[in-house]
């Protein structure tokens, strides 16, 4: 056991850590190592004390999510070299793990996950059924269908893990500090902190607040509510097995994923965790509301209870008939930090400047070496590394309360190895504080999805379809009446509800000079809109936003749903560190939006105003204040979906008489809803890119293929320029093309592996069936050698690969562009 390290009279840091469990250990060890001088580390009791010295140490290349692969290798590859570099052992053990497939339907998601392997580097294989014997000989074969094999899977001892990092942090100057307990934080109006400790206040540049099962507690210093609640896990040790003793190598890591629990060798013995469902598992609700106790959980342990894990430990004896004979010698019953949905938080914080996370690790071991690596890389070059918006602490907000965290904890704990399905929906929570003025209205007659806190149609019932949510790997229940929505928008007119957006109202004397440093695009003029993206430093884009000048000086910015507060916090962060003067104001909440879109749109529309919205009067890209049906509106004459459209922005409370009046006014046009699956239809087949797909923190704009909307030549000097200029002249290696893929039943998604010559050379990012085409459709990254119109590759879907042929883009041309070529005499492409 260590010696303790209280603080050594130091009073400035420009960085201090608050936690020092595996997480803020490894951050404070890479942000030494890459040459950052004043990292303090400040830990309340030990290192390790919390989460990390009971976990059961797992690692694992496997993800099903795409970036997170890359933080799961990064762990690996750093703990099988840090021994050698620190000296210190680690107890790293690497037999490789399975995860057993136990019915067709897993099987198919196995497939479905390797087709995201291809174009990673981690070793990941489909074994056989005799395979998985092979390796695992105790298992009893009688429902194994599939095995999905990582060979350098294993588990690490975690109290040697963190203390090797704990050694290589001080060998390249960082200071651990313990026992210190932070007792209070206080922002200064120049974006630093006072840390106040019982042993003297340290000023920092910037916090990174890594507590663990204490970051609510530390969120309510400055008034955060991190949506944060420990879980009660539970996992067993036995005794010596003489069949485990008696094997030559140490057993694969085995994940019985129908049976939800993992299984592993511990010695000559077994270790055994389960995860139990919603209705079984335990939460500690009352750390929640009271605060984690005062002096207590450093080292201490829940009292265990085998009867609430009886059935899991009763299918493991029948998956690994040996457990029978085996005597339990120990059970640890700890607390683990769930977030709502299983993952991280991990960046800055949005609304606070200079406040950093990372916090809610329910996997903090495999996660704890690449998110030192991944904050670190950020806090030292101003952007992430890759983009990893998944576990944006900013994914959240007000609405999530701690009744919704509480119950989305027990569906993810209790989902842990439920099967991952596209277009996967969650009900536990639902809905939020975050309804739409529609919601109540719509909510019998649709599939509601889930963004951001908002329901929001997916696709509309019809008398005679199977209705509700039946996820698959292949075409489900809403296919063909996306089909029919899809038909609707291009021959008729509808309606959609998009009150998710992000909205932002941004005035004042240099709110012209903010965007157009922040934006790669012109700023338009008053009463006109243009698509604009925010760009990252090194020339990647971080956003996409529709910008609108709707009076001098006076603009609304729309994002997307689940961007919302990413790029609120990026923007707010310009406006501090420059000294804007402009107000920024979040109108996310106050403001429905509804979209209109079709070949009836403006005949509908017209019904209910005076104003003039022929083609000569409002054109395409112009926005407006104006009154439909005596309801105040700001009209935008955009549409995701490339057909003539408007986006009616109003008062929430005003939403439902808008509607009312919509769908009143177009009847004689066969006016009906549309949702968000035709729509994702509707934008690919006109080429339109989505961000979070199509373009992210890992893709520049001109690889996606947007050079229209970025002006290098406009004079204001807007982030990322210089570096797009340098990558311009250094010319592409990849670029996005679109495909048309030869499919069955199954369509391409995004993030599938695309071949060529028996060699993956890119992935897709998005994809759907097109319905104009009757054939799939996807966009993709490639060579920039194999990115010609006519080039031939193929698609890998659910272990198959299908040909496919990049195309000229779009499918189907868009509204403005089909009327432009008719008035010169063209034939539009339908």
């Amino acid at each position: 056991k260590e010696a303790p390290s209280p603080l050594s009279g130091k009073d400035r840091a420009d960085t201090v850590i608050i936690g020092g469990g595996c997480i803020g250990v490894s951050l404070a060890y890479h942000l030494a190592k890459a040459g950052l001088k004043d990292v303090v580390l400040l830990e309340k009791t030990e290192l390790t004390a919390g989460s990390t010295w009971h976990a059961a140490g797992l690692t694992t290349y496997f993800h099903p999510g795409i970036n997170l692969k890359k933080i799961h290798s990064y762990s690996i590859k750093l703990y099988e070299k840090l021994e050698e570099e620190t000296g210190q052992a680690v107890g790293f053990h690497q037999p490789g793990s399975i995860r057993i497939a136990s019915t067709p339907t897993r099987v198919d998601e196995f497939k479905y996950q390797m087709t995201r392997t291809g174009w990673h580097p981690t070793e990941q294989y489909l074994i056989t059924p005799e395979k998985v014997q092979e390796l695992f000989p105790l298992l009893n074969m009688d429902t194994v269908l599939a095995g999905l094999y990582n060979p350098g899977d294993g588990h690490i001892d975690p109290y040697s893990l963190t203390m090797a990092l704990a050694a290589g942090a001080r060998k390249y100057g960082a200071q651990l500090n313990y026992p210190v307990q932070v007792t209070n934080l206080n922002s200064r109006s120049d974006g630093t902190w006072d840390v106040e400790t019982p042993l003297g206040i340290i000023r920092a540049k910037r916090v990174v607040n890594t507590a663990g099962f204490w970051a609510r507690d530390i969120g309510k210093m400055i008034g955060l509510q991190h949506p944060l609640i420990p879980v009660h896990h539970q996992y067993v040790v036995t005794s010596t097995i003489p069949e485990v003793k008696a094997l030559k190598r140490e057993l694969p890591v085995i994940r019985d994923l129908e049976a939800s629990y993992y299984l592993r060798q511990e010695r000559d013995g077994l270790l055994f965790g389960p995860y139990e469902s919603e209705e079984k598992m335990k939460l500690q609700d009352s750390w929640v509301t009271h605060g984690v106790p005062p002096g207590s959980f450093g080292k201490e342990l829940f009292e265990s209870d085998l009867d609430r894990i009886l059935d899991y430990i009763e299918a493991a004896m029948e998956m690994v008939p040996v457990l029978k004979k085996a005597e339990i010698v120990n059970t640890i019953a700890g607390p683990i930090t769930y977030s709502p949905d299983i993952l991280p938080m991990v960046g800055p914080h949005q609304g606070v400047r200079n406040y950093w996370v990372a916090i809610g690790f329910g996997y903090g071991i495999i996660h704890a070496g690449g998110i030192g690596k991944y904050l670190s890389d950020w806090i030292l070059e101003g952007e992430p590394p890759f983009d990893l918006v998944e576990v944006d602490p900013n994914r959240y907000g007000k609405w999530t309360t701690t009744e919704y965290t509480a119950a989305k904890a027990r569906e993810s704990y209790g989902f842990n190895n439920v099967v991952g399905y596209p277009k996967e929906e969650r009900f536990a929570g639902r809905p939020t504080e975050r309804t739409s003025g529609l919601y109540h209205l719509l909510k019998s007659q649709c599939s509601m999805g889930f963004h951001a806190g908002w329901e929001q149609p997916h696709w509309f019932y019809k008398p005679g379809d199977e209705t509700g949510y039946k996820p698959s790997f292949r075409r489900t229940n809403w296919f063909d009446p996306v089909g029919r929505e899809y038909k609707q928008v291009m021959e008729k007119v509808g309606v959609i509800d998009l009150s998710p957006f992000g909205k932002f109202k941004v005035k004042g004397t240099d709110s012209v000079k903010l965007l157009d440093h922040l934006f790669a695009n012109i700023v338009p003029k008053v009463g006109s809109t243009n698509i604009s993206h925010m760009l990252t430093p090194r020339g990647k884009v971080y956003a996409e936003l529709t910008v609108s000048q709707l009076c001098p000086g006076e603009f609304m910015l729309v994002t997307g749903s689940g961007s919302e507060l990413h790029d609120l916090r990026w923007i707010e962060e310009k406006v501090m560190r420059d000294g804007y003067k402009v107000e920024i104001e979040n109108v996310t909440d106050e403001m429905g939006v509804l979209g209109v879109a079709g070949p009836y749109a403006r005949q509908v529309l017209q019904k209910l105003t005076n104003e003039d919205l022929s083609d000569g009067s409002f054109k395409f890209l112009q926005s407006r204040h104006l009154k439909f049906a005596g309801i105040a509106v700001t009209a935008i004459r955009i549409s995701y979906t490339g057909e003539l459209g408007w986006e009616l922005y109003h008062r929430k409370e005003d939403s439902v008489a808008l509607y009312s009046a919509i769908m009143e006014a177009g009847q004689k046009e066969g006016i009906d809803n549309f949702g968000t699956y035709a729509l994702n239809a509707l934008r690919l087949e006109k080429g339109f890119r989505a961000w979070g797909a199509e373009m992210n923190c890992d893709t520049n704009p001109l690889e996606a293929g947007l050079e229209y909307f970025v002006k290098l030549n406009k004079p204001a000097d807007f982030i990322g320029k210089q570096a797009l200029k340098k990558i311009k002249e250094k010319g592409l290696s990849r670029r996005l093309v679109y495909l048309t893929v030869e499919t069955d039943n199954v369509d391409p998604e995004g993030n599938e592996s695309v071949w060529h010559n028996g060699k993956v050379i890119g992935n897709t990012t998005s994809g759907t069936f097109s319905y104009s085409a009757q054939r799939s459709l996807a966009f993709a990254y490639v060579p920039t050698e194999l990115s010609k119109v006519g080039q031939k590759l193929d698609v890998e879907l659910l272990g198959k690969n299908y040909p496919a042929t990049i195309i000229q883009e779009p499918l189907v041309q868009t509204e403005p562009m089909r009327m432009r070529l008719q008035r010169k005499g063209e034939i539009p492409k339908i």
